[in-house]
C-alpha cells in the first residue's frame, strides 16, 4: 500500500506565499492581525459546528458569482433558523474591506463563516447563543498549485439523508467529511470518493464529482450531494455549448471505465482525476472535455468581472 504521507495532494493545494503571514481578518466588525482574530471558546461554531460559510474567488479584482454564494449563505442561514446579522450590502462592503486591507486584487481565496455566536453556557440549545452571531472572514493570497491529477479512493461513509443533516447545507458540521477524507489517505488516496445512500456515485469529500463517457459529462442527480456554484455553472456551460449532460445515477463500475473525471469547486475550479480506487481514468491527465470546460469557465468569469 502507497504511504499516504507521500506524494500527497489535496483539491485546495495552493503555493505557499509569505504573504499570508502577516493577513488581515475582519472579525465582528473589525480588521485585525491574524493571531489576533480569536472567537471564544462558547461559540456556538467552535462548540457545535453551529455555522455556515462561503467559499469565495477573487479574479481580477472581482468576487467570481458573488450573488450566487450569498444566495445560497442566506438560504442556508434561513433553513437552519440564523439570524446573520447583516444584509446582502453589509457583507459586500465587509469583504471589499478586507480585500483594500490587504492589497488583494487577484488569486484570493475568501471564506466567509457565520456562526450563531457566543452561548451563555456550554450546551446544545440554540437559545443559548444570546450575543447575536460571529462574523469572521478570512482571505488569503491563493493560487492553485497542483502537481498532477487527483487521486480518489471510494470509501464507507456516504452523504447523509436530507432529515438527517441536509449536504446541501454548507455547514460548519464537516465531521463525515473529515472522516471519509482519513480514510481516503488511509488508502494510499488524496481524498474520497463517497456514493449516497442508494450505492450511487455521489461526490467527493470537498468537492462535487463529474465523468465523461463518450463525449457526454455525467453528474449525480444533485439529490445528495453539495449544491455547488461551480457544479451548477459546469451544467449551464454544457447546455450553452452543446456538451451532452446527464444529471443522473451511475455506479462505480461505470465511473472505473471513464474516459475523463473532474472535480469542481469555488477553490480549483475544475481538478482533473487520474486514478480511481487503483484504476487509472482515461489517460491518467487532464482531457480534451475538462480542458474545453476549463476553457469555457474561465471566459465566463472573464465576462462576469468585466460586467
Amino acid at each position: 500500500m502507497q504511504d499516504p504521507s507521500k506524494d500527497s495532494v489535496t483539491t485546495h493545494q495552493a503555493a505557499e506565499d509569505a504573504r499570508n503571514d502577516h493577513i488581515l481578518i475582519w472579525l465582528d466588525g473589525a480588521l485585525k492581525p491574524r493571531a489576533e482574530a480569536l472567537v471564544s471558546v462558547y461559540d456556538s461554531g467552535f462548540m457545535l459546528g453551529d455555522g455556515v460559510w462561503e467559499g469565495l474567488r477573487l479574479y481580477e479584482g472581482h468576487w467570481a458569482f458573488l450573488d450566487d454564494h450569498l444566495d445560497r449563505l442566506f438560504e442556508a442561514a434561513k433553513a437552519i433558523d440564523l439570524e446573520i446579522g447583516l444584509d446582502r450590502d453589509g457583507l459586500k462592503s465587509a469583504l471589499e474591506e478586507t480585500r483594500a486591507a490587504n492589497g488583494m486584487t487577484t488569486d484570493a481565496h475568501a471564506r466567509l463563516m457565520v456562526t450563531r455566536g457566543v452561548k451563555t453556557r456550554p450546551f446544545q440549545h440554540p437559545g443559548l447563543s444570546r450575543q447575536g452571531p460571529t462574523i469572521a472572514i478570512i482571505m488569503e493570497h491563493s493560487r492553485p498549485s497542483l502537481p498532477r491529477p487527483i487521486r480518489l479512493a471510494t470509501v464507507a461513509q456516504v452523504r447523509g439523508l436530507p432529515m438527517s443533516q441536509d449536504p446541501k447545507l454548507n455547514s460548519h458540521s464537516k465531521l463525515n467529511c473529515i472522516l471519509a477524507c482519513i480514510a481516503a489517505e488511509k488508502a494510499g488516496a488524496d481524498e474520497a470518493l463517497m456514493l449516497d445512500p442508494h450505492g450511487f456515485v455521489n461526490t467527493t469529500n470537498a468537492c462535487n464529482f463529474f465523468i465523461v463517457r463518450k463525449g457526454a459529462v455525467w453528474t449525480s442527480t444533485g439529490d445528495y450531494c453539495m449544491n455547488g456554484i461551480t457544479r451548477a455553472k459546469v451544467i449551464d456551460l454544457c447546455r450553452a455549448n452543446d456538451i451532452p449532460i446527464h444529471e443522473k445515477n451511475f455506479s462505480l463500475t461505470e465511473t472505473y471505465s471513464a474516459d475523463e473525471a473532474f472535480l469542481t469547486g469555488t477553490f480549483g475550479a475544475q481538478t482533473p482525476v487520474g486514478e480511481i480506487d487503483g484504476r487509472r481514468i482515461g489517460i491518467g491527465e487532464i482531457g480534451p472535455v475538462t480542458e474545453r470546460l476549463r476553457a469555457l469557465y474561465r471566459d465566463l468569469v472573464a465576462r462576469e468581472a468585466a460586467r
